[in-house]
């Protein structure tokens, strides 16, 4: 586990939060990094080399957009396996860099046994980011659209591995297998969110779960859900566990105003979840105790 060099300066952010955020002349600069790793986070059978580029990109902006922020550049450092095909990858990063608007000005190549690509990016936020610790008990819980439609695509692009027959793939299949090869970044969300007085956010890249206990912990506050949207095709263990999803979940006082925000933008609505209540301890979906369900990374 990384650790902050130190204690975190009075108006910063340092480890701990969806990226780290430093004071700046104009407004806050953001910081994140995201690594994405063959046999981890992909499966090269199962997807492309140029999937594993896009993932790695969007993982790492996904988090500047969770607190608020715009992405400005990145660096990308790759580790090379002999036979990788790089024009390949290189083309999965450029289409990423093209989509969130994140020039790609630098980076390093060096050989490996595993191919992993891992990207820092430089961020910016006008005034204060939404970090995970300001949910207050009463905040309306806010997801950005439906869960668990990567999940659903892994698990179909495992049954189709080499048995796909006409007649056999859904109408819903080709949209959750690209949502698992190449998930979105909700930055357009994220920013308008902050400006509509959002306390908390955290995108879903580990479940809903275990990614909203994370934001209640930093906030001292427990979460009482009422429903979770599922993707069409989707399995709710899918919604609550399956992860990469990188819809924001956010925390807000007033879910009307962020719903106008997003309609007048033209963004689809918020999915209202839950609340956020008083007691820490209290973490319930439909008044059951609701796990931390999710992708845990332990390093032993």
């Amino acid at each position: 586990m990384v650790r902050a060099s130190g204690a975190t300066p009075a108006g910063s952010v340092w480890i701990g939060d969806d990226a780290a955020a430093v004071p700046a002349e104009a407004g806050t600069l953001l910081l994140a990094t995201d690594a994405a790793v063959a046999g981890v986070h992909a499966d090269l059978d199962l997807v492309g080399v140029d999937d594993l580029g896009w993932k790695a990109l969007t993982a790492t902006v996904s988090d500047l957009g969770a607190m608020g922020g715009r992405p400005r550049y990145a660096l990308v450092t790759v580790c090379l396996p002999p036979g990788t095909d790089v024009d390949r990858l290189s083309a999965g990063v450029a289409a990423a860099s093209a989509r969130w608007g994140c020039p790609v000005v630098g980076g390093d190549v060096t050989s490996s046994d595993q191919l992993m690509v891992s990207v820092a990016a430089l961020g910016v936020v006008d005034g204060p980011p939404v970090t995970r610790a300001g949910a207050r008990p009463g905040d309306t819980l806010a997801v950005t659209g439906p869960l668990g439609a990567s999940a659903a695509g892994l698990r179909l692009l495992r049954e189709l591995r080499g048995c796909a027959a006409p007649g056999t793939v859904t109408p819903a299949a080709p949209v959750l297998m690209e949502a698992h090869r190449r998930p979105l970044a909700r930055l357009a969300e994220g920013a308008l969110a902050r400006t509509a007085g959002a306390t908390a956010m955290i995108d879903v890249s580990d479940g809903l779960a275990l990614d909203l206990h994370r934001l209640a912990d930093a906030s001292g506050v427990g979460f009482r859900l009422e429903r979770v949207p599922i993707a069409g095709g989707a399995t709710a263990e899918d919604a609550l566990g399956g992860g990469e999803d990188y819809e924001l979940v956010v925390a807000t006082p007033d879910p009307a105003g962020l719903a106008a925000v997003f309609a007048g933008a033209g963004l689809r609505p918020p999915l209202v979840i839950g609340v956020c209540t008083a007691s820490a301890g209290e973490r319930t979906l439909c008044g059951r105790p609701l796990g931390r369900l999710g992708w845990a990374h332990e390093v032993r």
